[in-house]
């Protein structure tokens, strides 16, 4: 078993959300799918408790969070998304030492998977 303290790290891979994003007259009317990729580092003053979900943090969370950032209301740059998305996650996980996220827009561009953003913030 190992020992605390030690980092883990949580990630969400290609979480898909209906999202008001976007400045062009067609973004401003209807909502759009958007990616999101994100790692969380997390501090573990603990060991896992297999029994008790409380006793790690539960990813459940992180990823509502991130859905209700992302639909909230709507948004006109990815880059404030993103910048509103990675301080709320800090903000409300104190355990989190570092959260990176990649947002993209996949029907931004007919030629290519998706344009987007990607932060790291530490604390």
């Amino acid at each position: 078993m190992i020992t605390p303290p030690f980092m883990r790290r949580i990630f969400i891979d290609q979480l898909v959300i209906a999202a008001r994003i976007g400045i062009l007259e067609h973004e401003l009317r209807a909502t759009q799918p958007i990616y999101v990729n994100a790692e969380f580092d997390t501090v573990v003053t603990q060991p896992s408790n297999d029994k008790d979900i409380d006793s790690v943090l539960d990813y459940r969370q992180l990823r509502q969070t991130i859905i209700d950032c992302c639909t909230h209301q709507h948004v006109n740059l990815l880059e404030t998304l993103i910048e509103h998305t990675a301080q709320t996650i800090l903000q409300q996980f104190p355990s989190i030492r570092r959260v990176h996220l990649r947002i993209s827009k996949p029907q931004a561009f007919s030629d290519c998977a998706g344009v987007g953003i990607e932060l790291e913030l530490t604390r």
